[in-house]
């Protein structure tokens, strides 16, 4: 044969947990485009028969058992014949569960490879649900179930850590995490023979994050040689906060020959490449790395009789195949990627759900007007998701409007059907914010309402003065004590949030649409600044169904309005970006608010996103953030003012930290995201004082004020 020509398909599709029936229909989908696109080799994203975001249920025997039943499902199945199938499952071998790919034909399993580097912090738990396979360059025999066996006729399949080598090309195998860990089984496999590796992943998008894994994929197969198949889950996963952002990726000697989409609403997508495997071959000629494989220690090889590749004068010959040359890595302005993120997102959201639609409490501000315009995106995409003859976008447009024959005509009309907002005024409010709303939510097409809630607040107050002999509350510009006043503002939010949830129950049916009685999710609008401060009442507007904004900073939600603002021409938006955050919970002064969220909190939203990475992100305690910012703002604020805004910010933290357990879930795009207790696992009850570590750093504070003055009187006696 002439010359050896392998067609790849990188299947990336929705990770449902425990939608065995979806799963496997999805799966059958893309091995489906596969074989009619030419390949001959198909791989999927981890975990893909049970989802991967299944946590807990993982320690149920049921999802292993059930992932049998949909392997064998697969196999059994002659679209599979002369295929080489890569699946991700759990898998139980002598009482110990993994996290393995399966890979397979028609009628055969072939081997299953566990994988070795568990991701275990930040949103992953794996080691919690898997244990990590640590016998490196090992295969052992796994027994198959009995349904399987009758399938396969086979008893056991070699489990572990192998090269599968079919009659003209070899193939190692690893997963997700084995990517980013120092000693990467790809570069062993590689130096071992393997000249194509696979890669099954469930990647967690964050902003700015795809071009860092992009980086990794493309030096890694640069430095060793070899095609690289990265395969990328798309959608949301079960969890609400883990958004799979696609964008597989096949990768031969460092170039890059595919990508797929980045945030999709499509329900199957395959990046196929037809590869000349020979360039793999020539570009390991290298004497240097000659010495390294040969010294490579060998791995064990699990035989698979399939022949995948096919001859120089096959592909001349065929009328569709053509050798895939080297394409420009996409990258999305972190904007779009906001923007396309919380679209599938909300779309996800609501589609799995099956709810009838969104409730948003429009303030007029800056945060709350955000979530709309993510709604609208969310509306564009599935307008552009259908004009693109995505049948299973149009088709759960149509069950979640109930409207059979519903072809959407724009975004606008889309939102109208699905989101209704509420401007809810106080004697506080003003008249600036009123008509931001008003006039935003009309632009983009929500059913807007006006409610004034001033009658309630003050029937609650009524209810106090009742309980303390007539005792009535004035807020602190009334003359009243600070907690009185904490005490009107939150009677504020707190009833504007049960004016949300009644409205989003009755929403439906008061409108008479066609899913009356069908209540609407409600959504919060409290940005990752004032989630990490807990800046904000508990159980007020910021208590909803979900919050798409509760990861996002408020320095990226001002650059999204200014990006949005140009790109889909609202220049209302100006208004917002320009208006100073208020709560408006305050008795206006001449018409004017005169409180502003900087000033109550104590601390810039810039100041706390600093301190969100360097507390998350660098894991630095009071002492250590004390210690990186002495040396960062040196020129802009003396030891005590920067030792002042540390205290403060950790002596708020620790005083809120028992807010985080009741945010709702929100979309992960931000590495510092407070996210709740279980992702975050810092605990809630604490000593807010500080007392040893404000001691230590103040104490350092006043030797380095020791020391300058020393200088300063040094530098006066020169003089």
């Amino acid at each position: 044969m002439a010359g050896a020509f392998l067609t790849v398909c990188a299947a990336s599709a929705p990770s449902c947990p425990l939608d065995f029936q979806g799963n496997l229909r999805r799966i059958l989908q893309s091995i489906k485009e596969a074989k009619e696109a030419g390949a001959t080799l198909r791989c999927g994203s981890e975990l893909e028969i049970c989802g991967y975001g299944c946590l807990d249920f993982h320690l149920e025997s049921d999802t292993e058992m059930h992932s049998w039943e949909v392997l064998g499902e697969i196999i059994s199945d002659p679209i599979c014949k002369d295929m080489l199938i890569d699946v991700g499952m759990p898998v139980r071998s002598r009482n110990v569960q993994y996290n393995c790919r399966v890979l397979c034909s028609y009628s055969v399993i072939y081997g299953i490879r566990a994988k070795q580097a568990m991701a275990n912090d930040g949103l992953h738990f794996e080691a919690r649900h898997f244990s990590a396979w640590v016998k490196e360059r090992q295969v052992e025999q796994c027994t198959l179930p009995l349904h399987i066996q009758s399938i396969t006729g086979q008893t056991t399949a070699p489990i572990g850590d192998f090269i599968l080598r079919a009659r003209d090309v070899s193939i190692g195998v690893e997963t997700c995490e084995e990517m980013f860990v120092p000693r990467n089984p790809s570069v062993f496999q590689g130096l071992a023979g393997a000249e194509v590796i696979l890669n099954s992943s469930a990647s967690h998008a964050e902003l700015r994050k795809l071009k860092q894994r992009l980086d990794l994929i493309a030096n890694s197969s640069r430095k060793n040689g070899g095609l690289y198949m990265y395969v990328n889950a798309s959608g949301v996963d079960g969890e609400a906060r883990q958004m799979h952002d696609g964008s597989s990726l096949i990768i031969l000697n460092g170039e890059v020959l595919a990508q797929g989409s980045q945030f999709s609403l499509k329900q199957v997508e395959c990046t196929v490449a037809t590869v000349d495997i020979g360039r793999v071959r020539s570009y390991r000629t290298s004497a240097a790395r000659g010495v390294q494989a040969a010294a490579q220690e060998l791995y064990p090889e699990v035989e698979c009789p399939l022949t995948l590749c096919v001859s120089a004068e096959e592909i001349y010959l065929s009328p569709t195949k053509t050798i895939a040359k080297e394409t420009p890595i996409r990258i999305l302005d972190p904007m779009d990627e906001i923007a396309l993120a919380t679209a599938v997102f909300l779309w996800s959201y609501l589609v799995r759900t099956n709810s009838a639609g969104y409730f948003l409490a429009l303030s007029g501000g800056l945060d709350s007007s955000t979530v709309l315009l993510f709604v609208y995106s969310m509306a564009r995409l599935v307008c552009q998701s259908i004009e693109a003859g995505e049948e299973s976008t149009l088709q759960d447009l149509r069950r979640v409007v109930g409207i059979e024959d519903y072809t959407p005509p724009n975004p606008e009309d889309v939102v109208r059907r699905l989101l209704t907002t509420a401007y809810m005024g106080t004697s506080n409010s003003s008249s600036e914010t009123r008509s931001r709303a008003k006039r935003l939510a009309e632009r983009l097409g929500a059913y807007h309402l006006e409610v004034e809630i001033d009658d309630i607040v003050a029937a609650e107050e009524n209810l106090i003065g009742q309980a303390f002999n007539g005792f009535k509350p004035k807020h602190v510009v009334e003359g009243g004590s600070n907690a009185e006043g904490l005490a009107k503002q939150n009677l504020q939010a707190r009833t504007r949030m049960i004016v949300a949830y009644s409205m989003a129950q009755l929403s439906t049916q008061a409108r008479s649409l066609p899913r009356a009685g069908t209540s609407l999710l409600v959504l919060a609008s409290s940005n990752v600044e004032e989630g990490l401060r807990g800046y904000f009442t508990k159980y007020d507007a910021s208590s909803a169904d979900i919050n798409p904004l509760g990861s996002i900073s408020k320095i990226d939600i001002m650059a999204f309005q200014r990006h949005v603002m140009k790109a889909w021409d609202l220049p209302i938006l100006q208004e917002f970006i320009s208006a100073t955050p208020t709560a408006e919970l305050i008795p206006l002064k001449e018409g004017q608010a005169v409180q502003t969220d900087e000033e109550e909190m104590g601390l810039t939203y810039r100041e706390l996103s600093t301190f969100g990475r360097l507390r998350k992100v660098h894991k630095c305690g009071a002492w250590s953030t004390y210690l990186r910012l002495l040396a960062d703002w040196k020129e802009e604020r003396s030891p005590r003012e920067t030792a002042d805004t540390v205290c403060r910010f950790f002596k708020w933290w620790a005083i809120n930290r028992h807010k985080s357990t009741i945010l709702p879930p929100s979309i992960h795009l931000e590495s510092y995201s407070p996210d709740d207790n279980r992702h975050d696992l810092r605990p809630f009850l604490l000593a807010v004082t500080w007392p040893w570590q404000f001691q230590k750093i103040y104490a350092h504070v006043e030797e380095l004020e020791k020391g300058l003055r020393k200088r300063e009187a040094a530098q006066a006696g020169a003089a």
